[in-house]
C-alpha cells in the first residue's frame, strides 16, 4: 500500500501524539512519585497529565498549521 502525503501527515501527527502522551505519563508519574504519592496515586497523576495535553498546540506544531 502506497503512503500518500495526507496519510503520511496523519501518521506523523499520530506518532507525535503518542510520543507526547508517553512523555506526559512518564513526567506525571515521576513527579508524583517524587512528591511521595503511592504507585496508584502516581498512576492517576500520569493519566491526568495525558488528559491535560494541549492537543491544539501539538496539532499546529506537527502539521504546520496556524
Amino acid at each position: 500500500m502506497a503512503v500518500t502525503g495526507d496519510t503520511n501527515s496523519k501518521l506523523t501527527l499520530a506518532e507525535a501524539v503518542r510520543e507526547a502522551c508517553i512523555q506526559a505519563a512518564i513526567d506525571g508519574y515521576e513527579n508524583a512519585s517524587i512528591s511521595g504519592l503511592c504507585a496508584e496515586g502516581a498512576f492517576e497523576s500520569a493519566i491526568s497529565a495525558i488528559r491535560m495535553l494541549d492537543l491544539d498546540s501539538l496539532a499546529n506544531v506537527k502539521t504546520g498549521g496556524g
